[in-house]
């Protein structure tokens, strides 16, 4: 499976007219649960051939002859997992809110503005498959295709997030050489141990929420397992020198997370977190906000959707964990009922990325081809992020989200409160906003205990 992988799958994105071609081909989105089927496809074409795949002078034409022969069944594949590639901007005259950003494209000035959308959407990380690093613990896995594209995700949310931290919102890649700051938050996510935020230490972190080599897991798992893996890389170092220098919390059903309904971001709890973070510093940490959910059954309830749609608006917005069942993306925009997504099914080869190394090329960390997919298609079971920089940041999100859940028409995507004391509801103390009790009366049938 790998051989075939590494023969099939070895695109990646970057400004040439060839590359983003191939981003554009069946394969970049190949469900993880399904590409054992791709397998199987390849073998039947080459025995239909009767024509080995071998190094020879002229082995790329047996490759491309066989592929294309494959192609259909790909595509095919491809359209049952994540639906047909849907590429670059739907509409030229609505809209677009990409991680908190407005993009108001109107007939008079719409290049312009899809331009510095596009601009925008190029920057983001994208952290795809890798092959050819180092095992995994005691594993033999030397690559993740076929079983790592939620943790890709991951990767891409909590990078995004350090990149807002060290950069701010408006950074964007443009700049040769690149900056020291963006090269050592690429060095973190490294495929090796030596990385703190490595899909190898990702794992180790999250053992006892089910992540192991080789195994898919969903977003609850892996925004526990990144809760984990930050407090532990934060104990590790000294205050003055670590890699995170923010705290993640987890917004969950209830102060034990064991009960259902809507999830419930307590102010009093997110406190906590950031003081037991900065571990006695004066001002107030950053925290990175991660709310698993759970929004149907099979795909996601359309009451949901407006709201959904409405956190991107946030200035805080980190996107989206979430995709079709085995295939997860990251999504970082939308407009209208759509939803513009990085996605992770790309096989590269590793790269190594250090300060040291200023003249290496970090193409395969971003995309230029932006790919959009109907929130409605989506796989109920997903996570939003939110990266509030400080005390008056982390204020302002829960008033926006105290509207928004206001405004939900009882199908909240989660509340706000103050604290656990039964009546408490609200934002801030220092807000100068009234509390407007939130009912507790949305529909609980659809929210499943996670």
């Amino acid at each position: 499976m790998k051989a075939i992988c590494d023969r099939f799958l070895p695109t990646k994105c970057s400004s040439s007219t060839a590359d983003e071609n191939l981003d554009q081909s069946p394969t970049s989105l190949v469900s993880d649960s399904t590409l054992p089927l791709v397998s199987q496809t390849f073998r039947e074409a080459s025995a239909s051939e009767h024509q080995p795949v071998c190094a020879t002078r002229n082995g790329w034409t047996v490759i491309l002859e066989t592929a294309s022969m494959a192609s259909g069944a790909i595509r095919r594949l491809q359209d049952r997992v994540l639906g047909p590639s849907r590429t670059g901007i739907p509409s030229s005259t609505s809209e677009i809110w990409l991680l908190g950003v407005c993009y108001k494209i109107s007939e008079s000035e719409s290049s312009e503005v899809a331009d510095a959308f596009r601009k925008d959407f190029c920057s983001l990380i994208l952290m795809t498959y890798r092959r050819g690093f180092e095992p995994i613990g005691d594993t033999a896995y030397t690559s993740d295709v076929n079983w790592g594209c939620m943790l890709r995700s991951g990767q891409m949310l909590f990078a995004q997030a350090l990149l807002f931290q060290r950069l701010g919102r408006s950074w964007r890649k443009d700049s040769q050489p690149p900056e020291e700051e963006y090269l050592k938050v690429l060095d973190l996510f490294g495929d090796s141990e030596a990385s703190a935020f490595s899909i190898h230490n990702l794992i180790l972190a999250g053992q006892s929420y089910g992540l192991a080599a080789g195994s898919w897991v969903g977003p609850y798992a892996v925004c526990r397992s990144w809760e984990a893996l930050a407090r532990k890389k934060r104990e590790e170092t000294a205050v003055k020198d670590h890699s995170c220098s923010m705290a993640v919390h987890i917004v969950s059903g209830s102060e034990d997370g064991e009960r259902g309904g809507a999830p419930i971001l307590c102010i009093e709890d997110v406190t906590k977190t950031c003081l037991e973070y900065s571990q006695g510093e004066t001002e107030r940490t950053s925290v990175l906000l991660l709310v698993p959910l759970v929004l149907g059954l099979d795909k996601v309830n359309p009451r949901y959707i407006p709201s959904l749609i409405a956190t991107f608006t946030f200035p805080q917005s980190l996107g989206i964990l979430g995709g079709k069942p085995g295939a997860s993306t990251y999504i970082v925009g939308v407009q209208e009922d759509k939803g513009f997504y990085l996605d992770p099914h790309d096989v590269q080869q590793v790269v190594t990325v250090n300060t040291e190394t200023q003249d290496v090329d970090t193409s395969s960390y971003h995309c230029n081809t932006v790919r959009y997919v109907p929130l409605d298609s989506l796989d109920p079971s997903l996570a939003l992020g939110f990266y509030c920089r400080n005390k008056d940041d982390f204020d302002d999100f829960c008033i926006r989200a105290t509207k928004l859940a206001g405004d939900s028409n009882g199908a909240p995507l989660f509340t706000v409160t103050q604290s656990h004391r039964t009546g408490d509801c609200g934002i801030a103390e220092t807000s100068t906003v009234t509390c407007t009790e939130i009912s507790g009366e949305e529909n609980d049938d659809e929210w499943q205990l996670l």
